[in-house]
C-alpha cells in the first residue's frame, strides 16, 4: 500500500509526534508498504524515519534533511503557511492510506479527520466526532458518568476569549467540598501528554496552576485527585490489552515523566488482583465504545486505594515511541510492534459511519 505518516504538526506534542511517526513509518517500510512521511508543521516531507527521529530527539538534522513536496503532491510552502486543508487538500490521490500519527490539536480533535473524511481519502484511528469529543475531556467526562464509568469529580471554569484579559477565576466553598478538597488537578479541557497539568496542593497555588492551563485552553478543568495508582489499558479494534501500571520516579506522572527513558517504572502486566485487571479492562472497552473509538486508543485511569478505577480520558492517537505504553502492552500480549503497526492499518474500516 501508498501510505502517508501525518506527524510532527505544531501542538506541544510535535517532538512525541515526530517519534511517534519515526517508529511507525520504519515498520510499515519493513511491512513492505511504500511511505511518505509528512510533516504537517512546516509542509515538508521527511526522506527517512530516522531523520524524523533525530528532529523529535531535539538533535539537529542535515541541511537537507526534509524538502518541500514536488508537483503531485502537497503544494504549501516550507513554512506550513497553508494550513493543514492545503496539505489534506494536496495528499496524492494515489495514496491508499493515511497513518495518523499527530498528538494533540487538529491531529487528534477530528479537524483532520473531517479533512480527510471530506476527500474521502481513508486513515486510521477513530473518526470525527469520536475524535472531537474524546478530546474533550469534560465533555467525555459527561458520558462515562451518565454510563456509569467511574471518573474523578470535577468542575470546569472558563477563561475570557481575549488571552490578555484579566481573569480571576476562583473555586467557592461548596465546589471545593464537591471535589473533596485538596490536592486538585488543573488541566486543560483539550490537550494530551500531560501537557499543561498541575497537582494543586493548597490554595496559593491554584491561580498559578489555572494561568498555566488557560496558555492552551479557553476551558480548564480541575477535578479531584484521586490517591492510588496510576493505570493504563490500550483498546485495539475491540481487543482489549494488558493493564499497564506506571509507576513514576519521584513526582507525578508529567510529560517530562512520560517521554524521559528511564523516568518512570512500568509493570507489564500490572501487578494486580485478576479481577480489578478484568474491571480496568472491562471499563477501558466500556469507555472506547461510549465514544465510538475506533482502531486504537488507549484508555488512562487512577486505581484508587479502595479498589475503584477511575476512568481519567481516553486518548485517540496514544504515543507509539520508544517509550509508549501501548507498544509495551502490546508486546505483553504477544504483538511485536510491527504486528501491531499491521493490526492498526488492517483495523482501518472500508467505510465510516455517518458523521
Amino acid at each position: 500500500m501508498k501510505i502517508v505518516v501525518a506527524l510532527g504538526g505544531n501542538t506541544p506534542e510535535r517532538e512525541v509526534s515526530l517519534r511517534t511517526g519515526a517508529g511507525i513509518g520504519r515498520a510499515l517500510i519493513e511491512l513492505g508498504h511504500e511511505v511518505t512521511l509528512l510533516d504537517t508543521g512546516t509542509g515538508k516531507i521527511l526522506p527517512d524515519p530516522a531523520t524524523a527521529l533525530a528532529l523529535g530527539s531535539g538533535k539537529p538534522a542535515p541541511d537537507a534533511s526534509a524538502t518541500a513536496v514536488a508537483s503531485g503532491a502537497l503544494v504549501a510552502n516550507a513554512t506550513g503557511a497553508g494550513g493543514l486543508e492545503t496539505y489534506v487538500k494536496s495528499i496524492p490521490r494515489s495514496a491508499d492510506l493515511v497513518f495518523i500519527a499527530l498528538h494533540g490539536g487538529d491531529g487528534e480533535d477530528g479537524t483532520l479527520q473531517a479533512l480527510l473524511d471530506l476527500a474521502r481519502i481513508p486513515y486510521t484511528g477513530s473518526g470525527m466526532r469520536a475524535s472531537a469529543v474524546s478530546m474533550d475531556k469534560s465533555l467525555s467526562k459527561r458520558i462515562f458518568r451518565d454510563l456509569g464509568i467511574p471518573t474523578p469529580e470535577w468542575i470546569e471554569l472558563e477563561a475570557p476569549e481575549d488571552p490578555a484579559a484579566a481573569w480571576r477565576p476562583s473555586i467557592d466553598a461548596t465546589d471545593l467540598a464537591r471535589l473533596g478538597g485538596y490536592p486538585l488537578i488543573v488541566k486543560p479541557n483539550d490537550q494530551g501528554s500531560s501537557v499543561g497539568i498541575s497537582v494543586v496542593d493548597a490554595p496559593t497555588a491554584l491561580l498559578p496552576a489555572l494561568e498555566t492551563a488557560r496558555r492552551y485552553s479557553r476551558v480548564i478543568v480541575v477535578e479531584s485527585f484521586i490517591e492510588g495508582r496510576e493505570m493504563t489499558v490500550s483498546v485495539l479494534d475491540d481487543r482489549v490489552l494488558p493493564v499497564v501500571e506506571i509507576i513514576p520516579q519521584g513526582g507525578w506522572y508529567d510529560y517530562e515523566r512520560k517521554y524521559t527513558s528511564g523516568a518512570s517504572r512500568y509493570e507489564v502486566p500490572a501487578k494486580i488482583p485478576a479481577a480489578t485487571a478484568e474491571r480496568i479492562q472491562a471499563l477501558g472497552l466500556a469507555s472506547f465504545k461510549a465514544l465510538r473509538c475506533a482502531g486504537l486508543a488507549r484508555v488512562d485511569f487512577r486505581l484508587a486505594e479502595d479498589g475503584t478505577p477511575y476512568c481519567l480520558e481516553v486518548n485517540t492517537v496514544p504515543g507509539m515511541t520508544e517509550t509508549s505504553l501501548v507498544p509495551k502492552s502490546a508486546s505483553a500480549a504477544g504483538l511485536s510492534y510491527r504486528d501491531l503497526v499491521r493490526a492498526i492499518v488492517e483495523a482501518v474500516p472500508a467505510a465510516r459511519p455517518a458523521r
